[in-house]
């Protein structure tokens, strides 16, 4: 899953992000409003963490004028303003979710969680098609109970296209929420841990979940 974090405190930022990007989650960092703003308008992510004391573009502001373009994409404000008017403003203007500044990292975990499974509308922490299981609080993929070795990216695909099950889903979809905006569009990475997968899975249940609809992407599960 693909995150944007807004945050002018560098430090606490770069920190946030690491720690999501050891979790499996690829993370886009802006440090002021202006910059937020246009990379939460013109991206797609799957969640945006907003600060609202942010230069340039007060994150309130920034909130605003996103809800006035996409009302989709859940944020998740962190902010010091822990008074219980900021936090009716923040919810009143469009926020999914409100952490007070500080904070601990499990409870970042735990909201992030929540808020990404609301989007995708999962009642359950385990994803499962058939003998394969993936538990998306660990991020570990088994079948029959045996973990597979996934790297982070294969591991991102899988979590993807299990939650989308039985539709096709695009290069460039896969790209918009597994990769980072580091990746060159033009990249035969996508293929490339697409195929490492396929073999993995492959290997382990011996037959291949992901089909290839030609023209459409790729398809987990659901009516051939």
């Amino acid at each position: 899953m693909r995150l944007l974090i807004i945050e002018d405190e560098q430090a606490l930022a770069d920190m946030v992000a690491q720690h999501l990007r050891t979790a499996g989650y690829e993370i886009d960092v802006c440090y002021d409003g202006d910059s937020g703003l246009e990379a939460a308008t013109t991206e797609s992510y799957d969640l945006i963490i907003l600060d609202l004391n942010l230069p340039k573009m007060d994150g309130m502001e920034l909130l605003k004028e996103l809800r006035t373009q996409d009302g989709e994409t859940g944020v998740l404000i962190l902010s010091a303003r822990s008074g219980i008017s900021d936090k009716v403003e923040g919810l009143d203007a469009g926020a999914n979710d409100f952490l007070s500044k500080p904070f601990h990292m499990q409870e970042l975990d735990a909201r992030i969680r929540s808020l990404t499974r609301r989007k995708f509308i999962q009642n359950s922490l385990t994803l499962t098609l058939g003998k394969l299981m993936f538990d998306t609080k660990s991020r570990i993929a088994s079948v029959d109970g045996v973990p597979l070795q996934l790297t982070r990216k294969e591991t991102g695909i899988l979590e993807y296209l299990l939650l989308h099950q039985g539709r096709p889903v695009s290069q460039e979809e896969l790209m918009e929420h597994v990769w980072d905006s580091s990746v060159d569009a033009f990249s035969n990475s996508i293929r490339v841990h697409i195929s490492s997968l396929r073999k993995k899975l492959r290997a382990a249940l011996e037959y291949d979940p992901i089909r290839n609809r030609i023209g459409e992407g790729y398809v987990m599960g659901g009516d051939s």
